[in-house]
């Protein structure tokens, strides 16, 4: 068989296999439909958030236990979404369901501080190596923050983003998120800044310069171009808009030298990272402490919430007043509370343990079953969150990421559903989570599932992941 030959076998099974795991997806889930149905009436798009609308359809979930989730159907699935990353505690954990039922009974909100506050930010100090911190409702709201202390801090409007990073949707990180190569993003090594929704001023995305991840050399580029202008640089130390990017060697050390070098700071967006990486999230494990660093999701032990720390230097700017960082939910106690909880009894060094050997199991299950069937794709892996990369080549940045062929994460994800285990949808750029309640009867699944989807493709070696 020839290469091309070999190409149109590979994709008519490909195909032939996404067809055959949506009807059995749609034909599980009557009752998901109903609601849909409903939903459409009153609800805009029939969901309350726009990332919940996924082909072939939404998963209406009715309530989670530990590991395991349950659709309005009543199918039972070993949970590796955890809501985008926010639920590294699992579902219905006994310290939270304690925390926030003894909360609950004293009041849930006062909008003024209560002695969690201080537990938790004494924590994440001795966790991140930041002095000082503050709360707010959502990765969101930390990262808009963190943008206006920067501006605040050097009395500088432009900022740097990474291409393809996600920093919540205020309008000065909603460039280039994902960018399509047909909006007119310009050359790899100097990427166009595009709006990445209607509704984001040109005003505002005109003070916003877009560069590669991984690439120091185009930071300096920027900073050299537009003397005293820019204030810092927002990013995630390991990119998880696009599967998962981690930073080259000396990568992250360098861009705090070069923008400190330039008088700018430096933003660790660690949203997605900050516990799921390890206790101390990015900051810890590569040992570089950056200006500002922003944490939501797993924060909350599953209730919204988010921090941000930084260095005296610039929280100053809060504390003396220069800065407003308000919020009449900031610090609520009842998510404090939940918050105490995850870090003192929940996210310990003994949970830290149970999630690299699980991590372990399941990364060498699936590196296994991809090399016995001669596949060239990567498992790549951050702590608890990881994924499975369909392409013959690492991904360094977001070019890279945008030769993967998206069908293939779609398949996998229609399979894992169909067989017991919710992932994330988006399988091309979104990762699983491993929460501190899951077991190897859970890892075992989604690996024996994988081999499922193995099976499925029956696709030769060489043409399997072609870009």
């Amino acid at each position: 068989m020839s290469t091309a030959e070999a190409d149109v076998v590979a994709d008519t099974a490909l195909e032939s296999l996404i067809t055959e795991e949506t009807e059995t997806f749609l034909a599980r889930q009557p009752r998901g439909r109903e609601l849909i149905a409903r939903a459409s009436r009153s609800l805009a798009g029939g969901a309350t958030s726009s990332w919940q609308i996924a082909e072939p359809q939404a998963v209406w979930l009715s309530h989670g236990v530990g590991s395991k989730v349950y659709d309005v159907d009543g199918t039972e699935y070993s949970d590796f979404h955890g809501g985008y990353g926010a639920c590294l505690v699992g579902h219905a954990n006994p310290a939270i369901v304690a925390a926030v039922t003894e909360r609950v009974a004293r009041g849930t909100h006062f909008a003024q501080p209560t002695e969690d506050a201080i537990v938790v930010a004494e924590n994440l100090t001795e966790r991140f190596g930041l002095p000082l911190w503050r709360f707010a409702n959502s990765g969101t709201e930390a990262t808009m923050d963190a943008v206006h202390l920067m501006r605040a801090a050097t009395g500088r409007d432009r900022i740097i983003k990474v291409e393809g990073c996600y920093h919540g949707h205020h309008d000065s990180v909603q460039v280039s998120v994902a960018p399509d190569p047909d909006d007119g993003i310009g050359p790899a090594d100097a990427p166009t800044g595009v709006p990445s929704s209607t509704g984001i001023p040109h005003a505002i995305t005109d003070l916003v310069s877009v560069v590669p991840f991984n690439d120091v050399e185009a930071v300096e580029r920027v900073l050299s171009a537009n003397p005293g202008e820019v204030a810092g640089m927002i990013l995630e130390p390991i990119m998880m808009n696009a599967g998962i990017i981690h930073p080259q060697d000396g990568y992250l050390a360098a861009l705090r030298e070069v923008l400190h070098r330039h008088g700018a700071l430096l933003t660790f967006d660690e949203v997605k990272t900050g516990f799921t990486v390890g206790p101390g999230g990015v900051t810890q494990r590569y040992g570089v402490v950056p200006d500002l660093v922003c944490l939501a999701k797993s924060l909350g032990g599953g209730l919204p919430t988010s921090a941000i720390g930084g260095t005296r230097a610039v929280m100053s700017m809060i504390a003396d007043g220069r800065y407003e960082q308000v919020g009449t939910f900031n610090g609520n106690p009842l998510v404090m509370a939940a918050v105490r909880a995850t870090l003192t009894e929940v996210l310990t060094p003994d949970a830290y343990r149970h999630l690299d050997r699980l991590r372990q199991r399941l990364e060498s299950g699936l590196q296994e079953a991809i090399g016995g069937a001669g596949m060239p794709w990567q498992v790549v892996t951050a702590g608890a969150k990881g994924c499975v990369s369909f392409g013959s080549e690492p991904t360094r940045n977001y070019r890279d990421f945008l030769l993967l062929d998206s069908r293939f994460g779609h398949a996998h994800w229609l399979v894992q559903h169909n067989g017991g285990v919710f992932l994330p949808p988006w399988g091309k750029a979104e990762q699983w989570l491993i929460s501190v309640q899951h077991e190897d009867e859970d890892i075992d699944r989604l690996v024996a599932n994988f081999g499922r989807l193995l099976q499925g493709l029956a696709l030769p070696g060489e043409t399997a992941a072609r870009s």
